[in-house]
């Protein structure tokens, strides 16, 4: 049997790294992750059970204070940040520096453009070294960028609303056929563990229960991520988020203009001649449109859409669950990418 990549990950804690823990425990060709958290971070616990008592009796679950000498002492290769976005743009430099390759859910490497990262506000202590950082990083959505992915030692996770946006778009963009001087609008609907662990007052169970509300609007932090992803300019892009009272889950309605009359099969053929044997991105013929239920607790982006008699207006749904698809799940993916592991390998 081949020896087992050993793995960390930092910020376990969270929906989403709770949700990556549990891919990696299961993953057939890593041994159990080593969990670490941050010496000053907002959450203590010495087992993540005490977080999520649903992992209790399952052999434990210890949690570290981070130590690289530690990591280096455990042997292990790949380190999973699933940190807030200030606290990933720290880390990652030293733990380049260690020889480690990282995958990292937050935002703090996805962006190249400088006016869209200014949304974040990072205080870079070496600049320089943030800048080289910057450009080695690799937007880790794996249809788009599967090859450099590979040979990446950087990956900056998509954000969960990016990647349902970016997929839906990508073929049709890619192909010429949206008049972008009509824009493009994205109507996007998320459920509140895509606001984070940390409670709110948004996301106290009076202010979303019976409830639909829009939030960041025109000022969103994945709005950078799609457009630079995209080529488009930051003009052509409506996109407004609302948050939803469920528990998990994305459902984005994409309103463009065709630049010419086009047929529905026509379409459908873009959709799926885009992703030629993309496990993850299910296209559905139409008129059957994708919902929320249907990509839960699955690594899929599911894609449908419809066109108006007159050939031209097009209304793109594309569905993702955003813990997995929109976080984990997508993380593992990547992994499996950069060790040449079949995509689909420890998300069945």
């Amino acid at each position: 049997m081949s020896v087992k990549l050993k793995t960390a990950v930092l910020g376990a804690g969270g929906y989403s790294g709770l949700e990556l823990t549990r891919l990696l425990e299961r993953h057939p060709r890593l041994e159990k992750p080593v969990l670490m958290r941050r010496e000053n971070g907002s959450d203590g616990a010495k087992d993540l059970a005490e977080v999520f008592p649903e992992l209790s009796g399952n052999g434990g679950y210890p949690v570290r204070p981070l130590s690289w000498p530690e990591l280096k002492r455990q042997g292990v290769q790949l380190l999973f940040l699933a940190t807030p976005h200030e606290a990933s743009r720290s880390l990652v430099p030293e733990a380049i520096t260690q020889g480690l390759r990282v995958i990292d859910l937050s935002g703090a490497w996805r962006l190249k453009g400088e006016q869209h990262r200014a949304i974040y506000s990072f205080d870079d202590a070496d600049e320089a070294t943030a800048a080289e950082l910057t450009a080695m990083a690799v937007y880790g959505l794996p249809e788009l960028n599967a090859d450099r992915i590979a040979t990446a030692q950087l990956i900056a996770n998509p954000g969960c609303y990016a990647t349902s946006v970016i997929l839906a778009l990508a073929p049709l963009l890619n192909a010429g056929l949206i008049d972008r001087r009509h824009g493009i609008i994205s109507d996007s609907k998320s459920g509140v563990s895509g606001a984070g662990r940390a409670p709110t007052s948004r996301t106290h169970f009076v202010s979303v229960a019976d409830n639909l509300s829009a939030y960041s609007v025109f000022n969103h932090r994945h709005v950078g991520e799609m457009v630079e992803q995209l080529n488009l300019d930051d003009a052509e892009l409506t996109f407004t988020p609302h948050l939803l009272p469920i528990p998990r889950g994305i459902l984005s309605t994409i309103y463009v203009r065709l630049n010419r009359p086009m047929k529905p099969a026509e379409v459908e053929s873009c959709l799926r001649g885009f992703y030629p044997g993309q496990h993850w991105v299910r296209v559905f013929a139409t008129p059957k449109l994708p919902e929320v239920q249907f990509s839960l607790h699955t690594n899929y982006c599911d894609l449908g859409f419809c066109l108006a008699a007159d050939g031209q207006r097009l209304v793109l749904v594309s569905c993702v669950d955003n813990l997995l698809k929109g976080a984990a799940g997508q993380a593992v993916q990547n992994m499996n990418l950069m060790y040449q592991w079949g995509e689909r390998e420890g998300l069945q």
